[in-house]
């Protein structure tokens, strides 16, 4: 089990020291972030929190998965590691030459 969770479904409004001070009472907090869009600046509606240790974040799973936090169900469990990003930028695909008749 990580330290680092995963908190998901989070209203637009929820701040990184919003969600700092929702886990705060299952343990230390290392790092709390929600994850905001590059282009608007608007949360995405789940950030990641860093618990001091096991224990503690497993208790904030237990307390916070499913609960009601600004009238949305909480989706509180560990963060996965992130999967390597693979693709490549938008030149793929068939094509040939295109001539004007």
């Amino acid at each position: 089990m990580g330290k680092k969770l995963y908190i998901g479904n989070l209203s637009y409004d929820v701040s990184s020291s919003d969600l700092e001070a929702l886990l705060s009472p299952h343990g230390t907090v290392q790092r709390a972030e929600v994850i905001m869009d590059r282009s608007t600046g608007q949360s995405k509606g789940f950030g990641f929190v860093e618990m001091d240790s096991d224990a503690e974040a497993q208790a904030a799973i237990t307390a916070l998965d499913g609960q009601d936090h600004g009238g949305r169900a909480l989706k509180v469990n560990e963060a996965k590691p992130r999967e390597p990003r693979t693709g490549g930028g938008g030149y793929g695909g068939g094509g040939g030459r295109r001539d004007r008749y």
